[in-house]
């Protein structure tokens, strides 16, 4: 795991509210993908003027399956605006307050 480019949530604890002093601390997290989930694409026909087309592709497994499905409803309506979205698992991996 390459911590150098590993991103770091950051953390705050309070030490004593009651008299309004607050100490800030760093909790270093890293993620990593999870090798046992498959990535899911999805993309959303939002071109009109009054109102979206909504054609969507359905949960897709890679970015060429996304493609292929915006090219034919490309092709078939002439439609050029999409929203796409990637989602993935991804695993924490804790580290230590600093």
């Amino acid at each position: 795991m390459n911590s150098a480019s590993a991103p770091k949530a950051v953390i705050s604890r309070t030490s004593s509210c009651a008299r309004g002093r607050y100490r800030f601390r760093e909790y270093h997290v890293t993620t990593a993908p999870d090798p046992m989930a498959l990535p899911a694409f999805e993309a959303v026909c939002v071109t009109g003027e009054e109102r979206d087309c909504g054609a969507t592709s359905g949960t897709l497994h890679t970015p060429d399956e996304l493609t292929r499905w915006i090219a034919g409803h490309c092709a078939q309506s002439g439609h050029e605006l999409y929203e796409q979205t990637a989602r993935a698992l991804v695993r924490a991996e804790p580290g230590a307050w600093q």
